[in-house]
Protein backbone atom coordinates (compact mmCIF):
# COMPACT_ATOMS: atom_id res chain seq x y z
CA UNK A 1 0.00 0.00 0.00
CA UNK A 2 1.48 3.35 -1.04
CA UNK A 3 1.88 6.10 1.53
CA UNK A 4 -0.59 8.96 1.36
CA UNK A 5 -0.15 12.28 3.11
CA UNK A 6 -2.90 13.52 5.44
CA UNK A 7 -3.85 16.06 2.76
CA UNK A 8 -4.34 13.37 0.11
CA UNK A 9 -6.31 11.27 2.57
CA UNK A 10 -8.50 14.28 3.26
CA UNK A 11 -9.09 14.82 -0.45
CA UNK A 12 -10.32 11.25 -0.71
CA UNK A 13 -12.45 11.21 2.43
CA UNK A 14 -13.81 14.75 2.85
CA UNK A 15 -13.07 16.89 -0.23
CA UNK A 16 -16.08 19.20 0.21
CA UNK A 17 -14.98 20.11 3.72
CA UNK A 18 -11.55 21.06 2.39
CA UNK A 19 -13.16 23.02 -0.46
CA UNK A 20 -15.31 25.04 1.96
CA UNK A 21 -12.24 25.72 4.10
CA UNK A 22 -10.29 26.79 1.01
CA UNK A 23 -13.01 29.22 -0.12
CA UNK A 24 -13.26 30.88 3.31
CA UNK A 25 -9.49 31.17 3.67
CA UNK A 26 -9.20 32.27 0.04
CA UNK A 27 -11.61 35.16 0.58
CA UNK A 28 -9.57 36.25 3.60
CA UNK A 29 -6.33 36.07 1.58
CA UNK A 30 -7.86 38.10 -1.25
CA UNK A 31 -8.82 40.78 1.25
CA UNK A 32 -5.26 40.77 2.55
CA UNK A 33 -3.83 41.08 -0.98
CA UNK A 34 -5.99 44.08 -1.92
CA UNK A 35 -5.13 45.91 1.28
CA UNK A 36 -8.10 45.31 3.58
CA UNK A 37 -7.28 45.39 7.30
CA UNK A 38 -8.04 41.69 7.81
CA UNK A 39 -7.56 41.80 11.58
CA UNK A 40 -10.08 44.60 12.13
CA UNK A 41 -11.96 45.17 8.86
CA UNK A 42 -14.16 48.23 8.64
CA UNK A 43 -17.90 48.01 8.10
CA UNK A 44 -17.38 49.60 4.68
CA UNK A 45 -14.93 46.87 3.68
CA UNK A 46 -17.22 44.12 4.96
CA UNK A 47 -20.11 45.54 2.95
CA UNK A 48 -17.98 45.63 -0.17
CA UNK A 49 -17.04 41.97 0.33
CA UNK A 50 -20.63 40.76 0.82
CA UNK A 51 -21.56 40.94 4.49
CA UNK A 52 -25.18 40.37 5.50
CA UNK A 53 -26.73 43.77 6.23
CA UNK A 54 -30.48 44.05 6.62
CA UNK A 55 -31.20 47.06 4.34
CA UNK A 56 -29.14 45.50 1.56
CA UNK A 57 -29.90 41.81 2.07
CA UNK A 58 -33.67 42.18 2.00
CA UNK A 59 -33.50 45.00 -0.51
CA UNK A 60 -31.49 44.81 -3.70
CA UNK A 61 -28.78 42.32 -2.71
CA UNK A 62 -30.27 38.97 -1.65
CA UNK A 63 -27.01 37.28 -2.71
CA UNK A 64 -25.56 38.51 0.58
CA UNK A 65 -27.49 35.73 2.29
CA UNK A 66 -24.91 33.36 0.76
CA UNK A 67 -21.80 35.51 0.27
CA UNK A 68 -21.67 36.42 3.96
CA UNK A 69 -21.13 32.75 4.83
CA UNK A 70 -17.63 32.87 3.36
CA UNK A 71 -16.62 36.24 4.83
CA UNK A 72 -15.13 36.65 8.30
CA UNK A 73 -14.63 39.60 10.61
CA UNK A 74 -10.98 39.30 11.53
CA UNK A 75 -8.37 36.55 11.76
CA UNK A 76 -9.55 35.07 15.07
CA UNK A 77 -13.10 34.80 13.75
CA UNK A 78 -11.79 32.94 10.70
CA UNK A 79 -9.55 30.62 12.74
CA UNK A 80 -12.26 29.59 15.21
CA UNK A 81 -14.80 28.95 12.45
CA UNK A 82 -12.36 27.01 10.28
CA UNK A 83 -11.42 24.77 13.18
CA UNK A 84 -15.09 24.05 13.88
CA UNK A 85 -15.85 23.53 10.18
CA UNK A 86 -13.01 21.01 9.89
CA UNK A 87 -14.02 19.26 13.12
CA UNK A 88 -17.69 18.88 12.19
CA UNK A 89 -17.38 18.84 8.41
CA UNK A 90 -15.12 15.82 8.00
CA UNK A 91 -17.46 13.68 10.10
CA UNK A 92 -20.63 14.97 8.46
CA UNK A 93 -19.21 14.44 4.97
CA UNK A 94 -18.38 10.81 5.75
CA UNK A 95 -21.91 10.31 7.04
CA UNK A 96 -24.05 12.26 4.59
CA UNK A 97 -21.84 12.54 1.52
CA UNK A 98 -20.15 15.53 -0.12
CA UNK A 99 -23.20 16.99 -1.86
CA UNK A 100 -25.36 16.75 1.25
CA UNK A 101 -22.64 18.40 3.34
CA UNK A 102 -22.56 21.34 0.94
CA UNK A 103 -26.35 21.67 0.92
CA UNK A 104 -26.50 21.30 4.71
CA UNK A 105 -23.93 24.09 5.10
CA UNK A 106 -25.66 26.42 2.63
CA UNK A 107 -29.21 25.75 3.81
CA UNK A 108 -28.24 26.20 7.47
CA UNK A 109 -26.28 29.36 6.75
CA UNK A 110 -29.17 30.84 4.79
CA UNK A 111 -31.58 29.78 7.54
CA UNK A 112 -29.43 31.59 10.08
CA UNK A 113 -29.37 34.74 7.95
CA UNK A 114 -33.13 34.59 7.41
CA UNK A 115 -33.73 34.50 11.17
CA UNK A 116 -31.12 37.22 11.67
CA UNK A 117 -32.89 39.48 9.19
CA UNK A 118 -36.34 38.67 10.51
CA UNK A 119 -35.39 39.63 14.08
CA UNK A 120 -33.33 42.53 12.79
CA UNK A 121 -36.37 43.84 10.94
CA UNK A 122 -38.40 43.77 14.16
CA UNK A 123 -35.62 45.65 15.96
CA UNK A 124 -35.42 48.16 13.12
CA UNK A 125 -39.14 48.86 13.41
CA UNK A 126 -38.59 49.44 17.13
CA UNK A 127 -36.00 52.09 16.35
CA UNK A 128 -32.77 50.10 16.69
CA UNK A 129 -30.20 50.50 13.89
CA UNK A 130 -29.45 47.40 11.80
CA UNK A 131 -26.13 45.65 12.29
CA UNK A 132 -24.11 43.66 9.79
CA UNK A 133 -23.05 40.04 10.20
CA UNK A 134 -20.72 37.62 8.46
CA UNK A 135 -19.17 34.23 8.98
CA UNK A 136 -19.65 30.53 8.41
CA UNK A 137 -20.97 29.92 11.91
CA UNK A 138 -24.62 29.54 10.85
CA UNK A 139 -23.68 26.76 8.44
CA UNK A 140 -21.33 25.20 10.99
CA UNK A 141 -24.00 25.20 13.69
CA UNK A 142 -26.32 23.46 11.24
CA UNK A 143 -23.72 20.77 10.58
CA UNK A 144 -23.07 20.29 14.28
CA UNK A 145 -26.77 20.08 15.09
CA UNK A 146 -27.28 17.55 12.29
CA UNK A 147 -24.60 15.35 13.86
CA UNK A 148 -26.19 15.75 17.29
CA UNK A 149 -29.66 14.76 16.05
CA UNK A 150 -28.33 11.64 14.34
CA UNK A 151 -26.47 10.77 17.54
CA UNK A 152 -29.57 11.28 19.72
CA UNK A 153 -31.59 8.96 17.48
CA UNK A 154 -28.70 6.45 17.36
CA UNK A 155 -28.67 6.38 13.57
CA UNK A 156 -25.43 4.86 12.21
CA UNK A 157 -25.45 6.48 8.79
CA UNK A 158 -22.59 5.10 6.67
CA UNK A 159 -21.51 2.96 9.62
CA UNK A 160 -20.72 5.96 11.85
CA UNK A 161 -22.21 6.04 15.34
CA UNK A 162 -21.66 9.28 17.27
CA UNK A 163 -21.52 10.10 20.97
CA UNK A 164 -24.54 12.25 21.76
CA UNK A 165 -23.24 13.36 25.17
CA UNK A 166 -20.04 14.95 23.86
CA UNK A 167 -21.85 16.55 20.91
CA UNK A 168 -24.54 17.93 23.22
CA UNK A 169 -21.87 19.56 25.39
CA UNK A 170 -20.05 21.06 22.40
CA UNK A 171 -23.22 22.42 20.81
CA UNK A 172 -24.57 23.68 24.13
CA UNK A 173 -21.37 25.56 24.90
CA UNK A 174 -21.27 27.13 21.43
CA UNK A 175 -24.90 28.24 21.56
CA UNK A 176 -24.74 29.59 25.10
CA UNK A 177 -21.39 31.31 24.57
CA UNK A 178 -22.95 33.86 22.25
CA UNK A 179 -25.45 35.02 24.87
CA UNK A 180 -22.67 35.95 27.31
CA UNK A 181 -20.31 37.62 24.83
CA UNK A 182 -21.06 40.72 22.80
CA UNK A 183 -21.02 41.10 19.01
CA UNK A 184 -22.18 37.52 18.37
CA UNK A 185 -24.87 36.73 15.80
CA UNK A 186 -27.01 34.57 18.07
CA UNK A 187 -29.93 34.60 15.63
CA UNK A 188 -27.63 33.25 12.93
CA UNK A 189 -26.42 30.50 15.26
CA UNK A 190 -29.91 29.50 16.38
CA UNK A 191 -31.38 29.71 12.87
CA UNK A 192 -28.56 27.58 11.50
CA UNK A 193 -28.93 25.01 14.27
CA UNK A 194 -32.71 24.74 13.78
CA UNK A 195 -32.28 24.31 10.02
CA UNK A 196 -29.62 21.66 10.60
CA UNK A 197 -31.88 19.78 13.02
CA UNK A 198 -34.72 19.77 10.48
CA UNK A 199 -32.47 18.50 7.69
CA UNK A 200 -30.97 15.84 9.97
CA UNK A 201 -34.45 14.56 10.76
CA UNK A 202 -35.11 14.32 7.03
CA UNK A 203 -31.82 12.45 6.54
CA UNK A 204 -32.76 9.95 9.24
CA UNK A 205 -36.15 9.32 7.65
CA UNK A 206 -34.51 8.88 4.25
CA UNK A 207 -31.82 6.58 5.66
CA UNK A 208 -34.34 4.31 7.39
CA UNK A 209 -36.41 4.22 4.23
CA UNK A 210 -33.29 3.16 2.32
CA UNK A 211 -32.60 0.52 4.98
CA UNK A 212 -36.07 -0.92 4.51
CA UNK A 213 -35.55 -1.13 0.76
CA UNK A 214 -32.14 -2.74 1.22
CA UNK A 215 -33.51 -5.31 3.67
CA UNK A 216 -35.91 -6.52 0.99
CA UNK A 217 -32.99 -7.14 -1.35
CA UNK A 218 -30.65 -8.43 1.36
CA UNK A 219 -32.90 -10.19 3.92
CA UNK A 220 -30.03 -10.93 6.31
CA UNK A 221 -29.78 -7.17 6.94
CA UNK A 222 -33.43 -6.83 7.90
CA UNK A 223 -32.38 -6.24 11.52
CA UNK A 224 -30.94 -2.88 10.51
CA UNK A 225 -34.21 -1.26 11.43
CA UNK A 226 -32.94 -1.75 14.97
CA UNK A 227 -31.18 1.59 15.39
CA UNK A 228 -28.35 -0.04 17.36
CA UNK A 229 -27.35 -2.11 14.33
CA UNK A 230 -25.08 -0.79 11.60
CA UNK A 231 -26.06 -1.40 7.98
CA UNK A 232 -23.06 -2.53 5.89
CA UNK A 233 -23.15 -0.04 3.03
CA UNK A 234 -21.65 -1.66 -0.04
CA UNK A 235 -21.15 -0.11 -3.44
CA UNK A 236 -23.59 -1.54 -5.86
CA UNK A 237 -26.88 -1.22 -4.03
CA UNK A 238 -26.46 2.13 -2.32
CA UNK A 239 -25.59 5.40 -3.97
CA UNK A 240 -22.48 7.27 -2.71
CA UNK A 241 -24.59 8.75 0.05
CA UNK A 242 -26.90 6.66 2.21
CA UNK A 243 -29.32 9.59 2.52
CA UNK A 244 -29.93 10.06 -1.19
CA UNK A 245 -33.55 9.82 -2.28
CA UNK A 246 -36.81 11.60 -2.92
CA UNK A 247 -37.48 12.27 0.76
CA UNK A 248 -34.23 14.21 1.11
CA UNK A 249 -34.87 16.07 -2.14
CA UNK A 250 -38.37 17.09 -1.05
CA UNK A 251 -36.95 18.12 2.32
CA UNK A 252 -34.50 20.51 0.67
CA UNK A 253 -37.26 21.95 -1.50
CA UNK A 254 -39.66 22.38 1.42
CA UNK A 255 -37.14 24.07 3.71
CA UNK A 256 -36.02 26.42 0.94
CA UNK A 257 -39.64 27.31 0.15
CA UNK A 258 -40.25 28.21 3.79
CA UNK A 259 -37.09 30.32 3.96
CA UNK A 260 -37.97 31.89 0.62
CA UNK A 261 -41.45 32.77 1.86
CA UNK A 262 -40.07 34.48 4.99
CA UNK A 263 -37.53 36.34 2.88
CA UNK A 264 -40.18 37.45 0.37
CA UNK A 265 -42.33 38.82 3.19
CA UNK A 266 -39.37 40.82 4.53
CA UNK A 267 -38.52 42.06 1.04
CA UNK A 268 -42.12 43.13 0.39
CA UNK A 269 -42.28 44.96 3.72
CA UNK A 270 -38.99 46.73 2.96
CA UNK A 271 -40.16 47.78 -0.51
CA UNK A 272 -43.47 49.03 0.89
CA UNK A 273 -41.72 51.08 3.57
CA UNK A 274 -39.38 52.79 1.12
CA UNK A 275 -41.70 52.93 -1.90
CA UNK A 276 -41.63 56.73 -2.02
CA UNK A 277 -38.06 57.30 -0.84
CA UNK A 278 -34.67 56.44 -2.37
CA UNK A 279 -33.64 52.92 -1.41
CA UNK A 280 -30.27 52.03 0.04
CA UNK A 281 -28.03 50.86 -2.75
CA UNK A 282 -24.48 49.63 -2.68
Amino acid sequence: MSFQSPFHQGLRQFPMTLLLLAVCVGVWLLQLIVGVDVTHPSNQALLIWGANFLPYSIGDAPWRMVSSLFLHIGLLHLMFNMFALYYFGQVAERMFGSVHLLLLFLWSGIGGNVLNNYLGWQDWLDGHPPVLSAGASGGIMGIGMALLVTAIFKTPINQIMLNSRSLFMIMGINLLYGFFVGNIDNAGHVGGAVTGAILATIYIIQYRHNCQNASRVFPKYSSTLNTNTVLPLQRGYFKPSAVNGKIALLGYIATMLVMGWVYSELHAAYIAMFANTPRLLF
